[in-house]
């Protein structure tokens, strides 16, 4: 619950605004008090009257306006709030809070505040993936704004990607997350993602085909249920989710090394496609085609960093989840890799080329546990996440 808590809610322009009404309405409904504040552009989507029926309070908009402003209302503002939330954030507001500009009532609110900051993005696809755009998100993300979707789906323009702004029950327990009352609150969990290089000369190695895109949306999952998490990955395609603290690792070795330095935590979850096997005595020069032949690769078993955890006599996690790529007899092979691996649950999906899922948007898994086998429906991996960091956070009560 947010029972007396103060939230500033910025409201940007764009056709997503419409669900900023719902978000103050969840918002009160959890015993916060919301202050809202609406750009020119947001008042083209929706209107002050509609803001403020649903607060219960006064609509700011105007950075000049005299009653206010002989106090310093927009100072006050700014700082008299818990928690700052800008939903939607659109690619204009974020350029602006990015270098500083304050050229109306948000961005001045934005750039005065010393409280805590939270946005939920939405734009086109295009802009959201504009170089601009991600210089913009980085650079915000460094200097401690907490950013919650975009998620992928269909857009009002009639293109699909990622863009959507988050959900209102995601932006509600990256609020609560922030405020200290989420359900993981005061836990730490571990999760590895992406895959493993094994070198095998200084240009070439061995590696599985992983983009870490479902790490990824696991580990912003569990922080915005207000987990402290701890990400070791791999070399992914995807960058790291915000709010997490990122170790990255190359090889397999690496990541038992960076997984024992993590511990102890309460929940580990090894959705990293780990390398089984490395090249014994990887050459340091690069390997030179010959005519006596082709080279001989000398393997060697990588370590089982699943088992390791799962099978640790003393300090092991509460929770040890693992996953499993399989191409056929995935329930089959993932309920035996339970048992041998020794952890809690393993989440397994079907791999197989047609499927589309290694290095897509969405999977499709089935949840082993000492219960038995449960099947979810194809979901994107973000909502597969969710579900999951749900289940996570349940399991530890």
């Amino acid at each position: 619950m947010l029972a007396e808590r103060r939230i500033l809610l910025i409201i940007g322009g764009g056709i997503a605004a419409f669900k900023a009404l719902d978000l103050i309405r969840r918002l009160r409904e959890r015993g916060a008090t919301v202050t809202p504040v609406l750009t020119r552009a947001a008042e083209e989507f929706v209107t002050p009257l509609s803001v403020s029926a649903l607060a219960a309070r006064k609509v700011y908009r105007d950075l000049f306006d005299l009653t206010d402003e002989a106090e310093m209302g927009h100072i006050e503002l700014s700082r008299s709030a818990d928690l700052v939330v800008v939903a939607p954030a659109t690619a204009d507001l974020m350029a602006k809070m990015a270098v500083g500009i304050a050229d109306d009532l948000a961005s001045t609110l934005l750039l005065a505040t010393d409280t805590p900051v939270l946005i939920a993005p939405a734009m086109n696809v295009r802009m959201w993936e504009h170089r601009a755009t991600q210089r913009n998100r980085a650079l915000l993300e460094s200097d401690g704004i907490r950013m919650v979707g975009p998620e992928v789906g269909d857009m009002a323009c009639g293109e699909r990607g990622p863009g959507r702004m988050a959900e209102n029950p995601r932006i509600i327990a990256a609020i609560e997350s922030m405020l200290g009352q989420g359900p993981l609150s005061g836990r730490r969990v571990l999760v590895t993602s992406g895959p493993t290089h094994e070198p095998i000369d200084p240009v070439r190695y061995i590696a599985n085909r992983s983009s870490g895109a479902q790490g990824a949306a696991l580990a912003g999952a569990l922080a915005e249920l207000g987990a402290e998490v701890i990400f070791v990955t791999g070399p992914a395609t995807v960058p790291p989710p915000a709010g997490v603290r990122v170790v990255a690792v190359e090889s397999a070795r690496d990541m038992e090394q960076a997984v024992g330095a993590a511990l102890p935590v309460d929940a580990a979850v090894f959705a990293a496609a780990v390398a089984d096997w490395r090249v014994s005595g990887a050459a340091t020069r690069k390997i030179k085609k010959s005519r006596e032949g082709l080279p001989t690769l000398e393997l060697a078993e990588n370590p089982d960093i699943l088992a390791g955890v799962a099978q640790m006599q003393t300090g092991r996690p509460r929770l040890v989840v693992g996953f499993a790529a399989e191409t056929d007899d995935m329930v089959a092979h993932a309920t035996a890799k339970r048992a041998r691996k020794g952890c809690d649950w393993i989440v397994a999906n079907d791999v197989s080329t047609e499927t589309g899922i290694m290095g897509g948007t969405e999977n499709a898994v089935t949840l082993i546990t000492g219960e038995g086998a449960e099947s979810w429906p194809r979901m994107t991996k973000t909502e597969v996440a969710r579900r999951l960091a749900e289940r996570i956070a349940r399991a530890l009560g």
